[in-house]
């Protein structure tokens, strides 16, 4: 409950910001860099050399990367056929492609299914839409925002870019087996913990309310496809196809229904893509997402 609680306290202290009269509106370049540069990459640095890989873990861990190559298939071939721009697809891409699996998904999946529930909803979480984040993320935003870049360019950007430099070596830590000291594990963890309410109080800064906005239908497709889309995708493909029935498949349609990952859509907003539009998957995606998932919860209690 203390989770929905900051979401929208820091949301709605954003949006009231807005109208503070002298208070800096555009310092929420700053605090997006504060969330890329810097708690991003302690995240990486405390979960990534923990994870203990098996066969067992391509259910959960497959969502993310199932959830954002889809997006990126599906908001690439609209865009080619209206006439999108580059921005306009790397925004969708990445603010639909990928979900909140772990500020919103661990207290909505221990509350519902329990310890066990929670353990599949951090493989989901962790080498999932964190690694994507962190790969194929990072990957999209350099591209779509650089028009003219050429391949060597955008592959330096990415090899230099501080959270990937921070997964490789995590990565790196983990196939060591090697781990930080008590200490420093708890500084990392403590860092890592300023993504939400940083996020938030950034995408309450840029949140607006605009009837007219040439954004509406475009939040309409992004929310469309990340909370309706990826998940019956991945119900058709686990249930369907591969004739999967257990808990953890229940999990992980419900992690591929949660709203759009807050990170993913700083991400989009720090390279341009879209800033407005990219608050706006965040604060109405959010809301939203709690009605969309009473109707996947009673959908995989059948599985």
């Amino acid at each position: 409950m203390t989770n929905f609680i900051l979401i929208f306290v820091f949301l709605v202290l954003g949006i009231i910001l807005q109208h503070c009269k002298g208070f800096p509106v555009d310092i929420y370049k700053f605090l997006n860099k504060i969330v890329i540069y810097i708690c991003l990459p302690a995240l990486a640095l405390f979960y990534i050399p923990k994870i203990k890989w098996s066969t067992e873990l391509l259910f959960p861990i497959g969502v993310a990367w199932i959830g954002f190559i889809g997006a990126y298939l599906f908001f690439t071939l609209l865009g080619r056929k209206f006439g999108w721009s580059n921005k306009l697809i790397g925004c969708l891409i990445l603010t639909a492609g990928l979900g909140n699996t772990s500020f919103l998904g661990f207290p909505i999946i221990e509350a519902l299914y329990g310890e066990e529930g929670l353990k599949t909803a951090i493989l989901v979480d962790q080498p999932g839409s964190f690694v994507v984040l962190s790969t194929l993320g990072i990957l999209v935003a350099t591209m779509y925002s650089s028009s003219q870049s050429n391949g060597f360019d955008i592959l330096k950007k990415i090899l230099f870019f501080p959270p990937f430099i921070t997964f490789i070596i995590a990565c790196v830590m983990n196939i060591l087996g090697y781990d930080f000291i008590d200490t420093l594990q708890f500084g990392l963890q403590k860092v890592g913990s300023g993504v939400t309410p940083i996020a938030l109080l950034s995408v309450g800064l840029q949140l607006k309310f605009e009837r007219k906005s040439q954004h509406w239908r475009f939040l309409g497709l992004g929310l469309l496809y990340k909370l309706i889309l990826t998940p019956a995708l991945l119900y058709f493909l686990y249930v369907v196809l591969l004739q999967q029935h257990s808990k953890i498949i229940q999990v992980a349609i419900m992690e591929a229904a949660m709203a759009p990952m807050i990170t993913a859509c700083i991400l989009s907003a720090s390279h341009g893509l879209k800033p407005r539009l990219s608050s706006m998957m965040v604060g109405f995606g959010i809301p939203l997402s709690f009605v969309t998932l009473l109707f996947w919860y009673f959908l995989v209690q059948f599985i």
